[in-house]
C-alpha cells in the first residue's frame, strides 16, 4: 500500500523555494571571519530541510545535490572549517543550481544535471581536501581499501506512518546510497482481509548495509520518522549476516549524481519507479497560491457577519407591506448594503497586495554578482519594502526593474578609479524606494553615477534620424529618447546591459500595466529611473464620459483637468488637428467620436466638454459631449472576451447592465498618430507661429 504523495508536492515545492529564499539572503549577509553562527545554522536548516522533503517524495536528484553542501555547511558551523569568499560564492550557486532542479521537477520535466554535477564535483573536491589534512595517519587512496562495516538496521513504522506523509521506499533508496544493501520485510502482523486498513502500516523490515560511512549517516535517514517508528542500528561486523530468510534479488538501480554507484539488492519490497507522478500538467510560470495575514482574514469575515445582517435586515422589509415608512427602511438599508459591500471589496482586495519587499528581496544578489563581474564596488538601499502592491502587479514589474538595475550597474556607476578621480566615495550606491501616491505606487530606481550623456544621446538620435539637429530639446526631452525602440548609445555590447538597449521593451511592458517611467539625470550627480503603476489591475477609479449615446470610462488617475473650450484659444494645426492654449502650453485635441466613429455626436468645439488626460509626459485633450459621474469599475479583458481593439485596454459592466468600454489614453495617442515622426515637430511649429501672432 502506498498514499499518492503527489498531492503534497505543490506544499514541498512552496516551502522549499521560500527556504532557497532564506539561504540566498543569509549567505548574503555573512562575511568571511566575521560569520554569526545562527546565520550558519538558519542557511542549514533550510537545506537540511529542502533535502529530507525531496527524499521523502523521491527527488532524489535535488536530495544528492543537497547534501554535500549540507556536508559542507555542517563542517562550518561546528568549527571544522573557516568560512571563505569561495564558498559563500559556491553555496550562491548551489541555491540558484537547486531552484532551476526544483522548477524543472514542479513542471514535470527532467532536470539538467549538468550544472549540479559540475557543483558536487568542486563540493567534493573542498571537503576531500578537508579530510586529507585532517588525517594523522596515511590512508591508501584506494577505496577498495577502506574500512567497510556491516550495520544491522531494524525498522518498525507505527500504524499512522503513511498518514504522515512518510514512504518507507524512499528511505531504502537513500540507504541504497550509502553502500550494499540486503532487505528483509516482515509481514507477519499483516491482518485477515476483512481487517485490513489502506491507511495503516503492518510491515516492518531488518537491513544489513556493508558501508564505510558513520553511523550518523544511517541515523540522518530516519529522523524524519524517529517519533513514528521504532529503530535500532547496531554494528555487527564487517561481513553480511547470514539469515534464514529467502532473499531475492532485484535489478541493480543507479542513484543520480553518485560519482561511485553502489549495487542496490532490495528484497521483498518493489523497486522505485524512475518517475514519480507529478500531477501539474503545464510548465508553472508563477505562483499559485498566496500566503494571508490573519487579520485580513479576520476583517474579510467581519465584513461578510456585516453582510449578512444586511440581507436578513432587507429580506424582512420585503416580506412587509410596502408603505412610506417600509421606503425609508428599504433606502436606509440599500445604503448599508452599499456601504458594506465597498468595505468588503476593498477586504479582498487587500488579500491580493503583498509588501513590495518580495521584488526587491532578488536584487542583493543580482546586485553583488554583476558588482564582481565588473569589479566595481555597490551599496544597494533598499527604502519603503512594506509598501503593498498587487500580487499581479508585482510579479509583472520585476523583469522591468532588473534591467533597470542592470543597466544602473553596468553603465550609470563609474569603477573605483573613474569615482576617486571625480572625487567621490569609492563604492557607488543603488537605491530602490517604493511609496505610495494618491492611487498609485511608486518606485525609483536610483544611482550616483555618472548620469545620462546627453550629448551623446541627441547625436545618436540625430544619426538614426529620430530628430534633427536643428531641434531644441531640453535634457528631459532628450532622456526620454532611450525609451525610442532600438535605440543605444552603447559603442560595446555589453553581456549585462546596454543603456537604452530593450529600454522600449521596459516602458512598454510597464504601460502594459496601465503604468508609466520616467527618466530623470544630472551629469556627474546619477539618475533616478520612476515607475508609476496602479495599485491593483483589477479596480479602477474612473470617470464616465458620454460620447453621442455610448459612455466611456476615461481612467480617474490620467486625468489632469476638465473645462469648456474658449474657442479663440483652439488653432488648426495641419490639415484636420485642433490645438488648445492652455496656460501657456499647447494641447493636441482628439476627438473621440471620430477616432471610435460615433455618429450623432456634438462636433461644435464650444459646445462640448474637453478632459485633459496625461501619458508619457504628453498632455492630449479628449472631446467629449458629457461628464457623468465617477465611480470604481471591474476591469474585464476585452481581449479575452472578444478581440484587441486599439485605443480600448478593458471593458466593464455598468449598473444598469449595459457594457462600457475603459479608455486606454497611451494607445489613443498612438492611433490618433501623435507619436508619428514629425507630428511633434508640426506642433512646436505651429506653437512658434502663434506666439510670434
Amino acid at each position: 500500500m502506498s498514499i499518492d504523495l503527489s498531492q503534497f508536492f505543490e506544499v514541498f515545492f512552496e516551502e522549499s523555494f521560500e527556504g532557497l529564499d532564506a539561504m540566498e539572503v543569509e549567505l548574503l549577509n555573512l562575511v568571511p571571519g566575521e560569520e554569526d553562527l545562527e546565520t550558519i545554522n538558519t542557511i542549514f536548516r533550510a537545506a537540511h530541510s529542502i533535502k529530507g522533503g525531496s527524499g521523502t517524495f523521491g527527488f532524489n536528484s535535488v536530495s544528492d545535490f543537497t547534501h554535500v553542501l549540507e556536508t559542507l555547511l555542517d563542517q562550518i558551523r561546528e568549527g571544522k572549517r573557516e568560512l571563505s569568499a569561495e564558498h559563500v560564492n559556491l553555496l550562491l550557486k548551489s541555491v540558484d543550481c537547486l531552484r532551476e532542479l526544483l522548477r524543472s521537477l514542479q513542471a514535470e520535466q527532467e532536470p539538467n544535471l549538468a550544472e549540479a554535477i559540475d557543483l558536487r564535483i568542486k563540493f567534493e573536491q573542498i571537503l576531500g581536501v578537508n579530510q586529507a589534512d585532517n588525517h594523522t595517519a596515511e590512508v591508501d587512496a584506494n577505496p577498495v581499501q577502506l574500512a567497510l562495516n556491516t550495520y544491522q538496521i531494524d525498522f518498525k513504522p507505527h500504524r499512522h506512518l503513511f498518514k504522515t506523509g512518510n514512504e518507507p521506499l524512499y528511505m531504502i533508496s537513500e540507504l541504497a546510497e550509502l553502500g550494499d544493501l540486503e532487505t528483509q520485510a516482515f509481514s507477519n502482523e499483516i491482518p485477515e482481509i476483512a481487517d485490513l486498513s489502506v491507511e495503516d502500516c503492518f510491515l516492518s523490515w531488518r537491513f544489513f548495509l556493508n558501508t564505510a560511512k558513520a553511523e550518523s549517516a544511517i541515523r540522518e535517514i530516519f529522523e524524519w520518522v524517529e517519533d513514528d517508528a521504532d529503530i535500532t542500528i547496531a554494528l555487527c561486523g564487517g561481513l553480511f549476516a547470514e539469515d534464514d530468510t529467502q532473499i531475492t534479488a532485484l535489478d541493480t538501480t543507479e542513484i543520480n549524481l553518485n560519482s561511485t554507484p553502489a549495487a542496490v539488492n532490495v528484497a521483498a519490497v518493489k523497486p522505485i519507479k524512475k518517475s514519480t507522478a507529478i500531477k501539474a500538467s503545464t510548465p508553472v510560470a508563477e505562483s499559485t497560491s498566496i500566503r494571508v495575514g490573519i487579520d485580513k482574514v479576520d476583517s474579510l469575515i467581519n465584513m461578510v457577519g456585516e453582510l449578512v445582517i444586511t440581507q436578513a435586515m432587507l429580506s424582512q422589509i420585503g416580506q412587509q407591506e410596502i408603505t412610506e415608512a417600509t421606503i425609508a427602511s428599504l433606502q436606509e438599508g440599500l445604503a448599508q448594503l452599499a456601504h458594506n459591500t465597498r468595505d468588503l471589496q476593498e477586504n479582498v482586495m487587500r488579500i491580493r497586495m503583498l509588501p513590495i519587499s518580495f521584488v526587491f528581496s532578488r536584487f542583493p544578489r543580482l546586485v553583488r554578482d554583476i558588482s564582481q563581474k565588473l569589479n566595481k564596488q555597490v551599496e544597494l538601499k533598499l527604502l519603503g519594502e512594506q509598501t503593498e502592491l498587487d500580487k499581479t502587479v508585482m510579479e509583472k514589474i520585476s523583469d522591468p526593474m532588473v534591467h533597470l538595475v542592470r543597466n544602473s550597474l553596468d553603465h550609470g556607476l563609474e569603477t573605483v578609479a573613474q569615482r576617486l578621480a571625480a572625487g567621490k566615495d569609492p563604492v557607488g550606491k543603488v537605491t530602490l524606494n517604493a511609496f505610495h501616491q494618491g492611487g498609485n505606487i511608486v518606485i525609483e530606481i536610483m544611482d550616483d553615477g555618472q548620469g545620462l550623456n546627453t550629448a551623446k544621446i541627441k547625436q545618436k538620435a540625430v544619426a538614426n534620424g529620430l530628430v534633427s539637429e536643428a531641434d531644441e530639446l531640453g535634457d528631459d526631452e532628450i532622456n526620454e529618447l532611450i525609451f525610442m525602440p532600438g535605440f543605444s548609445t552603447v559603442d560595446e555590447v555589453s553581456d549585462i546591459s546596454g543603456r537604452g538597449v530593450g529600454m522600449d521593451v521596459v516602458r512598454r511592458n510597464i504601460q502594459s500595466l496601465n503604468g508609466s517611467v520616467e527618466v530623470s539625470s544630472a551629469a556627474g550627480v546619477g539618475s533616478t529611473f520612476t515607475i508609476r503603476l496602479p495599485l491593483t489591475l483589477a479596480i479602477l477609479d474612473g470617470q464616465l464620459v458620454r460620447v453621442a449615446k455610448h459612455t466611456y470610462i476615461i481612467p480617474l488617475i490620467s486625468i489632469v483637468e476638465s473645462l469648456q473650450i474658449d474657442i479663440s484659444k483652439v488653432s488648426r494645426v495641419g490639415k484636420d488637428l485642433d490645438v488648445l492654449r492652455l496656460r501657456d502650453e499647447y494641447i493636441p485635441i482628439l476627438r473621440l467620436y471620430s477616432i471610435f466613429n460615433h455618429p450623432g455626436a456634438i462636433e461644435t468645439l464650444d459646445k462640448t466638454l474637453l478632459v485633459v488626460v496625461e501619458s508619457d509626459n504628453q498632455k492630449i485633450g479628449l472631446l467629449v459631449d458629457d461628464l457623468l459621474s465617477q465611480q470604481q469599475v471591474v476591469i474585464k479583458s476585452l481581449e479575452a472576451n472578444y478581440q484587441k481593439v486599439d485605443g480600448v485596454s478593458g471593458a466593464t459592466i455598468l449598473g444598469d447592465g449595459r457594457v462600457s468600454l475603459i479608455v486606454d489614453i497611451s494607445g489613443l495617442i498612438k492611433l490618433s498618430g501623435l507619436r508619428k515622426p514629425g507630428s511633434q515637430e508640426l506642433i512646436i511649429e505651429s506653437q512658434a507661429n502663434l506666439e510670434a501672432s
